[in-house]
């Protein structure tokens, strides 16, 4: 059996997220639907799983099989999941490697349209928001969330799982009439950048103080959040493995 690591990226907007659900259309059964007459029914694992509505870029997935020729079979799976689902590469790995534990950072990137009129085209991939945001005091707010910290606060408790997480960088920019959100961290719990954006989207429209961000972070109290953004703003942009770095965007300077 050989180890391969297959890199991918999707329009989250017609799935029911990326993991497979009975009766319901997710990237991972279409992916492994896809893969079937070339591995069997092989078992997949993935970076970051994505919820219903949130895109990747740059997720990767691994898997082991019998000896592939894999520019064949990612001609095959372009073949048969365009044009929502997109195969980058398939290579083999070490027996080791394993698309989510062998991971040592994910990055996500969130985007608002803030403009007095919504732009249709745009409507998947980002949140249009037709009131002001101060995008400085966004950016403000989210840099005491570097380091690491329990993120009780803006994450969906699961079990007794803990919620310490170490961000190795956040921040808002804006682009003419778009907003902006990177962050890059070790690993995130569930919610938790959707969480932090609805936040951010509170301290924009002068509704919370720049300060109560790292106030909300410190009470470790998951009502104190303000919600969840929609999903169909955020994508994971990259994850890294081994001694890459993850990408950091020019812009967020290092702390």
């Amino acid at each position: 059996m050989a180890t391969y690591r297959l890199d991918l990226a999707y329009d989250g907007s017609n799935f029911h997220g990326y993991a497979r659900q009975p009766d319901l259309r997710t990237v991972q059964g279409e992916l492994e639907a896809a893969l079937a007459p070339w591995t069997g029914n092989v078992g997949t694992y993935v970076a970051g799983r994505t919820d219903r509505g949130v895109h990747a870029t740059e997720q990767v997935v691994s898997f082991a099989c019998p000896s592939l020729d894999t520019d064949r079979v990612v001609r095959s799976l372009n073949a048969q999941l365009a044009p929502e689902i997109a195969v980058h590469a398939i290579r083999e790995m070490d027996p080791q490697f394993h698309a989510r534990f062998s991971a040592t950072g994910r990055a996500y990137r969130y985007r608002i349209h803030n403009a007095p009129v919504h732009d249709p085209f745009r409507a998947s991939v980002a949140w249009n928001l037709d009131v002001p945001l101060d995008s400085d005091a966004m950016d403000a707010s989210v840099r005491p969330l570097v380091g690491e910290h329990d993120f009780s606060a803006f994450c969906r408790r699961q079990g007794g799982r803990s919620m310490v997480r170490r961000v190795l960088w956040v921040g808002w920019r804006r682009t003419q009439e778009d907003i902006e959100l990177s962050i890059g961290a070790l690993s995130f719990c569930h919610q938790m950048v959707r969480s932090i954006v609805a936040v951010s989207v509170e301290v924009g429209r002068g509704r919370l103080a720049v300060e109560d961000v790292a106030s909300i972070l410190n009470s470790r109290d998951r009502a104190t959040a303000k919600g969840t953004a929609p999903a169909r703003g955020l994508t994971l942009v990259a994850v890294s493995y081994g001694d890459e770095e993850l990408p950091r965007p020019a812009w967020i300077p290092e702390t």
